[in-house]
């Protein structure tokens, strides 16, 4: 009776109940940090209010969470069947932002698209770099045993690929190399031949070694952001061959976002000076975005950054769980793809916070403050816990009734 009652109770989180509570509790803690980093923004940008920016905050977790869930209602092989028709339309929205985009809070690079008529703007990179990968899981999928001609996979897996890398490289250069790394990371878990993923890196790297060399010496590609992406690589090198040199002002001068990061996380120390207590977040530039999780380190210390990270663990090993459990392969490789976009993006915000690779841009998945990232974070999750409802109505129909599994896939 108390079982059938448990259950019930939590028959609307519809998927893996641990996943849920682990990013309902993520949810509900990026809150705090948040309210926190954004006093920043208010005081030193002189941008809203402290209380303005959660409650946007607060709204975008609420309908993240309600467009987790309505993912739940839609079946994923629907998802797949559209992933063309998508992937079309956010390349079509890259190309507007080309030409239309929008820079936000004195950023440099035109990232952000406004919708007409409204005061509501996005990153339509970061919706293109989801449908791609979704693509990609659907394409690997469709008669996974035959083999392709060299042809198809240049036509429908690398030209796709690097359209998109090159469209979102112009203005963001982190996500495009993220999108390059997911993307071959995709191919070899889809099973894609190993002289096509060692063909397709080698063609990326001649790519962007072309790319590179037109940015930088001539003005064919406008407004573009190398010369920015550069001198963080040289800030970068320079701050390793120079961290004891304390009279080299010119690294501190271009490398001040770390050293205010490395200052917040000493500072934290173990137990952190207290919810809302951080001295350096005022100091720190994207406190509430790029950097949060140096905030998070100097006001809960070392015990809540461990406790955080152990809970996007369990977050990541409920992903692998699910993958292995899914008897349709596009399922699997769905989870899984999105479970690595998910742990790239969340090695990255970490390693920049802690200074082991150059300053990237790149959020803390459902904890930094903005809007687009958030809600695509949400939308992956969603997918994710699709699938996992999905995996009970295989075992309580049961496999006999699939007469194999080239059938399951052929579903997607």
């Amino acid at each position: 009776m108390n079982e059938q009652h448990t259950e019930n109770k939590f028959e609307f989180l519809k998927g893996d109940k641990v996943l849920w509570m682990v990013i309902i509790v993520i949810s509900v803690f990026s809150i705090f940090p948040v309210y926190s980093a954004s006093s920043n923004l208010e005081y030193i940008v002189n941008s809203g209010t402290t209380t303005g920016h959660v409650m946007k905050h607060m709204f975008f977790v609420i309908l993240g969470l309600g467009i987790m869930r309505l993912a739940g209602t839609i079946k994923y092989e629907y998802i797949g069947k559209l992933s063309t028709l998508s992937l079309g339309f956010t390349i079509f929205l890259l190309v507007v932002t080309m030409f239309t985009g929008q820079t936000i809070d004195g950023a440099s690079a035109s990232r952000w698209l406004k919708i007409p008529g409204t005061p509501i703007s996005f990153q339509p990179s970061s919706f293109a770099f989801l449908m791609l990968i979704i693509y990609l899981c659907r394409y690997l999928t469709k008669k996974i045993k035959r083999d392709r001609l060299p042809v198809e996979n240049i036509l429908y897996i690398f030209g796709p690929i690097l359209l998109v890398f090159l469209l979102v490289a112009k203005d963001n250069g982190s996500t495009a190399l993220m999108i390059l790394m997911v993307s071959v990371i995709v191919l070899v878990i889809g099973q894609l031949h190993w002289k096509y993923i060692a063909g397709f890196i080698s063609t990326a790297f001649i790519a962007i070694a072309l790319f590179l060399l037109v940015a930088l010496n001539t003005n064919m590609i406008g407004g573009n952001r190398v010369h920015t992406w550069m001198s963080r690589i040289e800030t970068f090198t320079s701050s390793k061959a120079k961290a004891d040199d304390v009279d080299d002002e010119s690294v501190k001068a271009k490398n001040y976002q770390v050293m205010q990061a490395k200052a917040a996380i000493v500072h934290g120390g173990i137990t952190g000076m207290g919810p809302g207590k951080s001295a350096l977040k005022q100091m720190l530039p994207q406190s509430a975005s790029d950097f949060i999780f140096a905030v998070i380190v100097e006001e809960y210390g070392v015990i809540g950054a461990a406790f955080l990270i152990s809970l996007y663990l369990i977050m990541i090993v409920r992903i692998v769980m699910i993958a292995s459990k899914m008897p349709a392969f596009f399922g699997s490789l769905l989870v899984l793809s999105l479970g690595v976009m998910i742990f790239v993006q969340l090695s990255v915000n970490i390693a920049v916070a802690v200074n082991l690779i150059p300053v990237t841009g790149q959020p803390l998945p459902l904890i930094s403050y903005g809007g687009t990232s958030m809600l695509v974070n949400y939308i992956q999750l969603g997918i994710i816990l699709n699938i996992s409802s999905r995996i009970q109505i295989y075992d309580e129909e049961g496999m006999g009734k699939i007469q194999n599994i080239e059938e399951i896939n052929d579903i997607a």
